[in-house]
């Protein structure tokens, strides 16, 4: 695996596991966004891009632009709630979209 992409498969580590606890911690709440809808496209966009990264694909950029865009979009929804594991979820998504934009380049 390619030392590059270490800063961006961690980021999107902890996106995944941010994600996946906004989304657990959501479980029975009302919503008046797409949280928690967008921690599951989210989810699925880091997994995807941590995998890319790892077998050195050729489309690794291209998933990870996606993923960029998937993250941006769940940290906007995520910051407009006042729970702590939405905030944290939006802080880990907009880290991952920074370093997915970068591996993306």
């Amino acid at each position: 695996m390619k030392t590059a992409y270490q800063k961006c498969i961690e980021a999107c580590q902890k996106c995944l596991v941010d994600c996946q606890n906004c989304l657990v911690e959501m479980a029975g709440m009302k919503s008046m966004n797409d949280c928690p809808k967008c921690c599951v496209e989210c989810i699925d966009a880091c997994l995807v891009s941590i995998k890319m990264m790892a077998a050195d694909s050729e489309y690794a950029a291209e998933y990870c632009k996606l993923c960029a865009e998937i993250c941006d979009w769940c940290a906007e929804q995520c910051s407009q709630h006042d729970h702590e594991h939405c905030q944290k979820c939006a802080e880990s998504c907009r880290k991952c979209a920074e370093e997915c934009r970068q591996m993306a380049a």
